[in-house]
């Protein structure tokens, strides 16, 4: 099964088990995927790349995910690239946190990959 249109996908995450998981799951779909291990790196990537969508952990070396996420905002790439935290905070606060970064969904692990496919397939294009 694939979507409609290839979409470019970034997956940056520091477990290299999950982001082959990941991986896996939205190739499968159709996405066209980069993968990033740390936030540098994961920035260094959106930069040179431009994905539609960014799933990012928020505890990884280098820059976490929300300082990432602040600075694709600030880079405002049109159209916006939907940004996806995939995270192990659970706290309420950690959730408001990653909004105000900028992300437009925040997933805690296990995150349930179907769910977050849906979200993607699901969001209005500019």
């Amino acid at each position: 099964m694939s979507t409609t249109k290839a979409e470019r996908l970034l997956i940056a995450d520091d477990d290299p088990d999950l982001v082959n998981a990941y991986v896996l799951f939205f190739e499968a779909y159709g996405f066209i995927i980069q993968k990033a291990t740390d936030g540098v790196s994961a920035l260094a990537a959106y930069s040179a790349w431009r994905p539609d969508v960014v799933m990012l952990d928020i505890q990884m070396p280098g820059r976490d995910g929300h300082a990432v996420a602040r600075e694709i905002r600030r880079i405002g790439t049109v159209p916006r690239p939907l940004l996806v935290a995939v995270t192990g905070q659970r706290a309420s606060s950690q959730r408001v946190e990653s909004f105000r970064a900028g992300f437009d969904h925040h997933f805690v692990k296990p995150a349930q990959l179907p769910i977050i496919l849906a979200v993607i397939a699901s969001r209005s294009t500019p």
